[in-house]
């Protein structure tokens, strides 16, 4: 469809409060182009296990997400339905395309109805500019919010309904591509779930299996303590080096084998943990753990050593597949076995050493645990691919929204 969209570079602009803008188009304040409505304050005890779905802000960030529900009359203006704009204005502030079927809104998040000068989705997405302008008005410490009257001082661009309409076409193509590779991500997903259940437990081929401590497994599987084949790095000064590569927990994956890393210099670098190439990076602070990240470290840093964050255990295999080893910890069946020995204050709590060095695992030869690593790898490595398409679409949608959405680069109408 893009293909015969005609576009073309304009020349003659006007300056705004929001900068440059064709100097035919028009800006409204945002409270304005549409009509506001915030969710019902539900509290738990309006929480049922069947009826309408409550929307909470967690359920428009996390597809996963639980729902509580609804049973009872409510006020029609706090029903959803599909396609409705959604817009988050506390904790985490957003806007989204409903797709979820009907259900009910709860506080903290405004349904949005938009004038009729105004179509919905350009709505949606000029809304994604205006956030940049309420982000520096933001409220609060712990629970960062804007209020409503912030939307009076917030401006939006505003072509004419046509010129609308044709810009929702180009960036709504996009939006579809990155949908259908979204769909292919989540299938890859339950693939990769599906085979980590059963290579980690069955294994390739076996047909008799037996009772143990970690439940059934292969007959010709052992159970043994991570201990018995891996162990937890201590820690060593570097001296004689004087730029090294270092690991801090955002470049440590949830979905990634590898971690990544930075080159820093010894100065750089106050407190760290010693690692080595090959080294199974896990974290163990809340809520990384929970989260599942872990990496290996790069067989390709300098110098063939690394310092990585003060918050992972460095887990060096010995008589046992790294890569399977890898799998092992991330599959849930053992990372919970972990995540249940977490111990200290809310919000600040650690796996203990003890716990990880202790996790009964299975144990397969080496030439199967070489099999089993190798065929995950390779879903994963599939997953990794269409996860940097998606990176590549949302990239483009971007830079789509940045040209059309100022009028630098216009649509014929």
């Amino acid at each position: 469809m893009i293909a015969s969209i005609k576009f073309y570079k304009e020349t003659n602009f006007k300056e705004t409060v929001i900068g440059k803008i064709p100097i035919d188009w028009k800006i409204v304040r945002a409270l304005d182009a549409a009509e506001y409505i915030n969710g019902y304050p539900f509290s738990p005890k309006d929480w049922k296990t069947k009826g309408l779905p409550i929307i909470r802000i967690q359920n428009l960030n996390d597809p996963l997400a639980e729902f509580n529900y609804f049973q009872g009359d409510i006020d029609e203006r706090y029903k959803v339905k599909d396609g409705d704009l959604l817009f988050s204005w506390s904790a985490s502030i957003g806007v989204y395309i409903w797709r979820g079927g009907d259900a009910v809104l709860n506080q903290h998040i405004f349904k949005v109805i938009p004038k009729s000068f105004v179509n919905k989705m350009f709505l949606y997405y000029v809304l994604f500019l205006a956030i940049e302008q309420l982000k520096k008005r933001i409220h609060g410490s712990t629970m960062k919010h804007f209020r409503r009257g912030e939307l009076r001082t917030t401006f939006i661009p505003l072509p004419s309904l046509p010129e609308q309409q044709r810009i929702v076409e180009v960036l709504s193509c996009v939006d579809f591509a990155i949908q259908r590779v979204e769909e292919a991500i989540a299938r890859a997903e339950r693939l990769k779930k599906g085979r980590m259940q059963h290579l980690l437990t069955k294994g390739i081929g076996h047909k008799e299996y037996k009772e143990t401590p970690i439940g059934k497994i292969p007959k010709d599987w052992r159970v043994v303590r991570l201990e018995n084949v891996a162990e937890i790095r201590g820690n060593k000064r570097i001296n004689s080096i004087e730029k090294i590569a270092f690991i801090p927990m955002e470049l440590i994956s949830e979905s990634k084998i590898f971690a990544d890393y930075q080159i820093r210099t010894k100065e750089e670098v106050k407190s760290f943990t010693y690692c080595e190439p090959g080294d199974i990076l896990l974290a163990k602070i809340t809520p990384s753990l929970e989260n599942g990240k872990q990496g290996i470290v790069p067989y390709d840093i300098p110098n063939k050593i690394a310092l990585a964050t003060t918050e992972v255990f460095p887990i060096h295999c010995k008589k046992v597949s790294t890569l399977f080893l890898f799998y092992i910890l991330k599959f849930s069946k053992f990372r919970n076995k972990i995540i249940a020995s977490m111990t200290g204050t809310t919000g600040r709590q650690r796996a203990t050493k003890r716990s990880v060095l202790k996790l009964e695992i299975p144990l397969p030869s080496p030439l199967e645990q070489q099999k089993i690593a190798e065929i995950l790898s390779s879903t994963d490595n599939i997953l990794q691919l269409k996860k940097k398409k998606r990176e590549k679409l949302v990239r483009m949608k971007r830079r789509l929204m940045d040209l059309l959405l100022t009028g630098r680069v216009r649509v014929i109408v």
